[in-house]
């Protein structure tokens, strides 16, 4: 695109991306704690590489961080291969060199089965000895990884740590457990409390019923005395009248 308008130094503003370069272990332990890739180059001290990575395997952060420990194992199996590689450049140099005398061979005789069939053999054949090599170095890695894990278990500090991980996940645990029979209890005061009120405001519409009733019953026995008050003057009017009316 930038070609196309007419851009140039094209590599000053998109330079190319930089090529990983051979590091000490130091700096790869660095990177795997950062979740930066690292990787193994050719011609390294591998052992010392893989001593290093192993004890630095002791310490709590990388045994409590998956991510840094299997950064740490996929290098340590990279060397592995390579030193593999460069065992079987020294064990078989003329064979390898043999080999490459084959394919420049193939490449003007592609047809030639008996040639193919040799430079097959051979390559068959190195490719088991580096697969045996490789086995051999796995096993003495794990065997020395196993080491290290069991000094950490029989590590007093470390066994304390654990033991207060435990106490604390048990804690925490307990802590939900505790905080799940609040709510319930909560829940169950929440209902109590709404039944309760609701009791009580029935409560109340019936005392408001009774008193409304003894208030109408107060106010029909009030209007029937004054009633009777009210008849009893009559006749005691129409009684004098009467008196009077008979002395005249």
């Amino acid at each position: 695109m930038y070609e196309a308008v007419g851009v140039k130094n094209i590599n000053a503003i998109l330079p190319p991306p930089q090529q990983p370069q051979p590091i000490d272990p130091a700096l790869e332990e660095i990177a795997a704690m950062g979740m930066k890739p690292f990787q193994a180059f050719p011609g390294q001290d591998h052992k010392a590489h893989i001593d290093s990575h192993l004890n630095f395997m002791q310490s709590n952060m990388v045994q409590n961080s998956p991510v840094i420990m299997g950064a740490l194992q996929k290098n340590i199996l990279e060397r592995i291969s390579l030193m593999a590689q460069e065992q079987i450049q020294l064990e078989f140099q003329e064979e390898l060199a043999q080999a490459q005398q084959m394919q420049q061979m193939l490449q003007q005789q592609p047809q030639n089965q008996q040639l193919v069939q040799q430079v097959t053999q051979l390559t068959n054949t190195i490719n088991a000895r580096k697969a045996v090599l490789v086995a051999e170095m796995v096993k003495d890695y794990m065997a020395e990884e196993e080491k290290v894990i069991n000094e950490l278990g029989s590590d007093p500090l470390i066994k304390l740590k654990s033991r207060e991980l435990d106490l604390k996940a048990k804690a925490d645990e307990a802590k939900k457990d505790y905080d799940k029979g609040r709510i319930s209890l909560d829940t169950m005061k929440a209902m109590q409390n709404q039944a309760q009120f609701e009791d009580k405001q029935e409560q109340n519409e019936e005392l408001a019923d009774l008193r409304a009733d003894t208030s109408l019953t107060k106010q029909i026995m009030s209007s029937e005395a004054a009633l009777e008050r009210q008849q009893m003057a009559d006749r005691s009017k129409r009684h004098d009248f009467g008196r009077n009316f008979k002395k005249n």
